[in-house]
């Protein structure tokens, strides 16, 4: 952050930081450990496991280049494209531990993951410098 900054740069820093620990972490945990997301693929994908590979290091190149500033935008335009790319994964994650295995305990993690994919686009290109909305007009510095 530098400094004078005003608090719309303030408040779009932190929200960088959160979203890039969460896509570091999502990076190593798919690098890492891809056979736990195998079950949650669908089943169109080709060559799942190279997918949960190449998805934990765009995760990771993500998470990185929010903070290389030439790079910054992109990685907020690719981050959100991310979040909607694999939607149809969470989807399948939810249809297979709820409808398919009728594990209805499940629930806690589902029901607030499926309707905040769309957040998680917004936080992408918020921490990107896509966009300033909401806070453009209160923020300003």
């Amino acid at each position: 952050m530098t400094r004078g900054a005003g608090p719309l740069d303030r408040h779009r820093e932190i929200f960088r930081a959160i979203i890039a620990i969460f896509y570091l972490v999502a990076g190593v945990i798919h690098c890492v450990y891809p056979a736990v997301f195998l079950p949650v693929m669908p089943s169109f994908v080709p060559y799942p496991h190279e997918v949960v590979i190449f998805t934990g290091i765009c995760e990771l190149l993500g998470a990185v280049s929010l903070y290389i500033p030439r790079l910054r935008w992109w990685a907020g335009v690719m981050l959100a494209a991310y979040a909607v790319c694999v939607y149809p994964a969470n989807l399948q994650h939810a249809w297979n531990d709820i409808i398919a295995d009728h594990d209805y305990a499940k629930l806690w993690y589902h029901v607030p993951r499926l309707p905040l994919q769309p957040v998680a686009v917004w936080w992408a290109l918020y921490a990107g410098t896509v966009i300033d909305w909401p806070w453009r007009r209160t923020l300003k510095g």
